[in-house]
């Protein structure tokens, strides 16, 4: 007995360390849900799914297989959160764009940006919409009573049976794959090119996973870990910024001029512009070298 008290008493000591640390983060991602559809707050909204990724994180330690049913849960959250952020995100840049475009005394890119400002609020709407929707149903009382069995009854066997450091190395594995794929690409294509592209925002999410895990999980990480949330942060936001601009390229394309009301003229030179900064945004990461093309 004496023996066995030792390992019983470490093993009950992670159980609460992991009890903590995903209580917190329901918590946290219980109010800010609460608030998200209330009055639809950028900052509310986007510290919803910071938590709901960070619970998304530390389920995929402990419960990969899904088996508390608990990950889609907030997988489904996540989403019609992050249809919000995005038209959020986009609203902001183009309308940070469109006062420089009034200052620079460029009326006609002023009236494309404002169009599209107009033509993204009004999904926008409708994402809030099935947000307030689905958002309470899904932190409701079925997702309160998945939690509680979570915790009290399938927690404790959960952190036996797993590593942290473990699954932050797999992650490390797969990134430096990820990464490596990308650079040959980029070697040997041109740097436009769709599977490019599709590699790089393959090694963002790389990047993103070992900044969320080394984040959500750093109180079951070795101290060899602790500073992958700052390390992968900065890889992160670079590629997102690349990930960003092509993704309001795609969002233009899709779009189109007819749509926005705008001359073909001010339409090409604006996706020129957008392109330019890909292709600037791609040149100036640290990353993955892009050489200059001639």
């Amino acid at each position: 007995m004496t023996a066995e008290q030792p390992s019983t008493d470490k093993q009950f000591h992670r159980t609460k360390q992991w009890e903590l640390a995903l209580g917190q983060l329901y918590k946290d991602f219980q109010d800010c849900s609460a608030q998200a559809v209330h009055q639809f707050k950028a900052k509310d909204i986007h510290q919803a799914r910071v938590n709901s990724r960070k619970l998304l994180t530390l389920l995929s330690i402990l419960d990969p297989g899904h088996v508390s049913g608990l990950y889609p849960v907030f997988k489904k959250a996540q989403k019609r959160l992050g249809k919000v952020r995005d038209a959020d995100v986009l609203i902001d840049s183009f309308q940070s764009r469109r006062k420089q475009a009034k200052i620079d005394g460029d009326p006609k890119t002023a009236k494309l940006l404002k169009s599209v400002m107009k033509y993204k609020k009004h999904q926008r709407k409708k994402y809030r919409q099935k947000l307030q929707d689905e958002l309470p149903k899904l932190t409701g009382k079925k997702l309160e009573t998945k939690w509680n069995h979570f915790i009290g009854e399938q927690l404790g066997a959960f952190v036996a049976n797993k590593d942290a450091n473990v699954v932050m190395r797999e992650l490390e594995v797969a990134y430096e794959q990820k990464k490596k794929i990308c650079k040959a690409l980029f070697r040997e294509q041109e740097a436009a090119t769709e599977e490019a592209f599709d590699s790089l925002h393959q090694l963002r999410i790389a990047a993103k996973e070992l900044r969320y895990t080394a984040s959500a999980a750093s109180f079951a990480l070795h101290s060899k870990f602790h500073a992958h949330e700052e390390i992968y942060k900065e890889i992160q936001d670079q590629l997102g910024l690349i990930n960003d601009k092509r993704v309001w390229l795609e969002t233009l394309h899709a779009i189109g001029p007819k749509e926005l009301d705008v001359g073909t003229k001010t339409w090409n030179a604006f996706m020129d512009t957008l392109r330019a900064e890909v292709l600037e945004a791609l040149q100036q990461n640290d990353v993955i070298h892009i050489a200059a093309k001639p």
